[in-house]
C-alpha cells in the first residue's frame, strides 16, 4: 500500500475526505520540490485574494469585466462580504458543497473565492448545462446549495423542484449592478472575513469532466493543488508578472479556464480580462483594447482569430498565445508564427490532472510537437502492460507529478490510474529530444484495412489545403475495411462544395501524408460541434453521422444524408 497521509483537515462535512479513492488507487505525488511546500494550513481563497493586498498589489487591477475593473482590494472586500452572507445567512459549513452557475465574469471569481475562504468545496458548472445534466452533478457531489447568475437561474430552479439533495438555490448578479439577493445581503457584511483554516489536504474543487458520454466524473483537487498549478506551470512557462493581461475564451467552469484566467493572474498581482460572449473578432478587439499580454483558447479559435486578422499586423501586445483542448495543428503553428510573429505554446492537460502536464516553451517550440513535461512532471509512452516503449514507438501517455487523478468515489479510477501512473486516455510517440508528439485519443485511432491511422495527421493535412476553414476526423464503420477516414469539413467563404471539391482536397492529402490515409468520406458541414472551450466533439460526429444535414462524399460518389 502507498505511504500517503493527509494533513489536518478543518471540514465539519467531512463527505469530500470520506469519498476519496483508496490509497492503494493514488497515483504517485511527487511533491518533493521545495516550490511545493506549503503550510499544513491553507485557503487557496485568502492566496489569491488578501494575501496578495498584503503584497502591496492592493490598488493593481485583479478583474475586467462587464465594463468595470475591479482591484485587489475591492475583490478581497467583495469575496469577503459574500463569505459573510454564505455562513450568517445560508448556513454554509466548512467541507459543504456548494455549486456556482454562471458565465464568465467577475461576480462568478468573487462567488467562487467566497465559498472557498467559507471552507466550502466549490463545483463550478456550465452555464449552458440544463436542469437535467445538473441533477446528475447535485446527486453525484451531494450538493444542497447553488449559486446561479440570476439571468440563467430557471434550470437550477427546475433541478432543485424534485431533487432530494438541492435544497436552496441563490442568485447573484452577474452583471456589474449588485442587484440580487446574495449581493443584497452582503452588501452591509463587513469587508474582514477570518476565513476558514482549510489543510493544505482538504478537497477545495470538484472538477466534473466534459466533453463524452455518460455518468459523469468528478475530479477531486486540494487547496494546495490549485497553487502548484501556479507555482509550477504558470511560473515556469509562463513567466507570469504583475504587468501581465490575460484574456482567453475557456469557461472558468474547466479547470483549464479556471488556472487561465483566475488562478494564474491572481497568484502573481497580474489582470484577467472576463469574457461572457466573445467571437474571434471581438478577442482580437479585446486583445488590442486592453493591450492583453497572454491568451487562452483552443486551436480552432486560434485558427478562426487567423482568418479574422487576414495579412494586416496586429495583436503587438500579446506576448504568448497558450493552445491547449485538443492538439494544435501544425499548419496553425506556422499561420500564426507568421503573421502574429508571437509563440503560440501547444500543451496537454486534463481535468483529472488539474491542468497542464506537457508543454512547449517559448524558444523551444516546434511545429505538431505538444512539447517536454513541465518541471515536476513525469511522462512516459508504455504498451497495454505498463512496458515503457523506445523512442519513436507509438503508445499510451503516462503521466505522474504534483498532482494527479482522484476521481470521487467512481470505479473508473483503478483504469485512470496503474502502478502509480496516470493514463490520460491519450497516445503519444517521443522523439529522441524527448518532445512528445500527440498521435490520437486512445478511442480516436482509426484502423482501416489494418492501417493504424492516427485522425489528427490526417486533420493537419486537410487544414493546410487552401479551402477549408475547418476539419474533424474520425473513423466510419465499412463492411470491407472494417473503417474508412471519414472528415468532416467547413469550407471557406465561396467555395462550393461538390465532387470536384473532394477530388482537390482528397489529391492534396495523398500528396502530403502516405495515401491510404486519405479520407475516402467526406462531409460538408457548416459547422462542427464543440465544447464551451471550442473543443471539438468527434464523438457526436462518430454518434450522428445520418442525422447530420450535410452531402457525403464516399470517394467521390454523393449519398445524401437526410435526418
Amino acid at each position: 500500500m502507498k505511504k500517503i497521509s493527509l494533513g489536518p483537515s478543518a471540514h465539519v462535512d467531512t463527505f469530500a475526505r470520506d469519498n476519496l479513492p483508496p490509497f492503494e488507487q493514488w497515483p504517485d505525488l511527487l511533491l518533493e520540490r521545495p516550490e511545493f511546500q506549503y503550510p499544513e494550513r491553507l485557503n487557496v481563497g485568502v492566496e489569491l485574494t488578501d494575501r496578495l493586498v498584503e503584497q502591496g498589489f492592493g490598488d493593481y487591477t485583479a478583474l475586467i469585466g462587464n465594463g468595470r475593473r475591479r482591484t485587489y482590494k475591492e475583490l478581497a472586500d467583495w469575496s469577503n462580504r459574500l463569505a459573510h452572507a454564505l455562513v450568517e445567512d445560508y448556513g454554509v459549513k466548512p467541507g459543504n458543497r456548494v455549486l456556482i452557475r454562471s458565465g464568465n465574469n467577475p461576480a462568478l471569481v468573487a462567488a467562487w473565492l467566497a465559498a472557498t475562504k467559507a471552507g466550502a468545496v466549490v463545483v463550478n458548472t456550465m452555464a449552458l448545462l440544463r436542469a437535467g445534466e445538473l441533477s446528475k452533478i447535485v446527486n453525484k457531489a451531494e450538493i444542497t446549495l447553488a449559486l446561479t447568475d440570476s439571468r440563467i437561474a430557471d434550470e437550477l430552479v427546475d433541478c432543485a423542484k424534485d431533487n432530494k439533495f438541492l435544497k436552496q438555490v441563490v442568485s447573484f448578479d452577474g452583471t456589474a449592478n449588485h442587484d440580487s439577493d446574495l449581493d443584497r445581503i452582503a452588501l452591509n457584511k463587513p469587508v474582514k472575513f477570518e476565513a476558514v483554516p482549510t489543510g493544505r489536504d482538504d478537497v477545495a474543487l470538484l472538477a466534473f469532466t466534459s466533453g463524452t458520454t455518460g455518468e459523469p466524473k468528478a475530479t477531486m483537487h486540494f487547496h494546495r493543488d490549485l497553487l502548484i498549478i501556479a507555482d509550477g506551470y504558470a511560473r515556469e512557462v509562463l513567466n507570469v508578472t504583475p504587468d501581465d493581461i490575460f484574456v482567453g475564451s475557456p469557461p472558468l467552469a474547466f479547470t483549464f479556464g479556471l488556472g487561465g484566467l483566475a488562478i494564474f493572474p491572481l497568484r502573481f498581482g497580474a489582470t484577467a480580462i472576463l469574457i461572457e460572449n466573445t467571437s474571434p473578432a471581438k478577442m482580437i478587439e479585446i486583445i488590442e483594447t486592453y493591450k492583453a499580454t497572454i491568451c487562452f483558447t483552443a486551436p480552432t479559435a486560434y485558427r478562426a482569430m487567423l482568418s479574422a486578422i487576414g495579412e494586416r499586423a496586429g495583436l503587438s501586445s500579446l506576448r504568448l498565445a497558450m493552445s491547449s483542448g485538443e492538439t494544435l495543428p501544425a499548419p496553425v503553428f506556422d499561420e500564426w508564427t507568421r503573421k502574429v510573429r508571437r509563440p503560440i505554446l501547444d500543451g496537454v492537460g486534463s481535468t483529472e490532472m488539474l491542468h497542464s502536464f506537457i508543454v512547449n516553451r517559448v524558444g523551444d517550440a516546434r511545429p505538431g510537437s505538444t512539447g517536454r513535461p513541465i518541471t515536476g512532471y513525469e511522462a512516459k509512452i508504455v504498451d497495454d502492460a505498463m512496458n515503457e516503449l523506445p523512442h519513436g514507438a507509438v503508445g499510451r501517455l503516462a503521466v505522474r507529478g504534483p498532482t494527479g487523478c482522484r476521481y470521487l468515489a467512481d470505479e473508473r479510477q483503478a483504469t485512470y490510474v496503474r502502478d502509480g501512473w496516470n493514463l490520460t486516455g491519450d497516445t503519444f510517440t517521443q522523439d529522441a529530444e524527448g518532445r512528445f508528439h500527440f498521435v490520437g485519443r486512445a478511442d480516436d485511432m482509426i484502423v482501416s484495412a489494418g492501417y493504424n491511422i492516427a485522425g489528427p495527421e490526417v486533420e493537419a493535412a486537410i487544414l493546410q489545403h487552401p479551402d477549408i476553414a475547418e476539419c474533424a476526423v474520425v473513423g466510419a464503420p465499412d463492411v470491407e475495411r472494417g473503417q474508412i477516414v471519414a472528415a468532416y469539413v467547413v469550407l471557406k467563404a465561396g467555395i462550393a462544395p461538390d465532387a470536384a471539391c473532394v477530388k482537390r482536397l482528397q489529391d492534396h492529402v495523398k500528396s502530403v501524408i502516405a495515401p491510404y490515409k486519405y479520407p475516402r468520406a467526406v462531409t460538408f458541414v457548416d459547422a462542427l460541434p464543440k465544447t464551451e472551450t471550442g473543443k471539438i466533439q468527434r464523438f457526436k460526429l462518430r454518434q450522428s453521422r445520418s442525422t447530420l444535414e450535410a452531402t457525403t462524399y464516399i470517394t467521390g460518389v454523393p449519398t445524401p444524408r437526410r435526418r
